[in-house]
């Protein structure tokens, strides 16, 4: 009869906890969250930008491109030159 009661006893507080369980209400506020920026990427053309030409790699000095591509002074015109008018 002891083990009984016990064990009435025993299960009767674990129902009465998981009843407790269930009411407990937890609320956390992390504030607002942060914006979301997206901008669009930067797309540099092939051509002279100033005084350097962007050739889809690096830039190049205009002394260093003229001298790598010598075709420029057999009446070639690089690409960029042509639209700004300078051929």
């Amino acid at each position: 009869m002891k083990y009984l009661l016990a064990a009435l006893l025993g299960a009767g507080l674990g129902i009465g906890l998981s009843g407790a369980a269930y009411a407990v209400d937890v609320n956390v506020n992390v504030g607002t969250p942060a914006p979301v920026m997206v901008q669009q990427p930067v797309v540099v053309q092939q051509g002279w930008h100033g005084d350097r030409y962007w050739d889809g790699h690096r830039y190049w000095e205009r002394r260093e491109w003229e001298e790598r591509h010598h075709h420029h002074e057999r009446g070639h015109c690089p690409p960029g030159h042509a639209k700004k008018g300078e051929c």
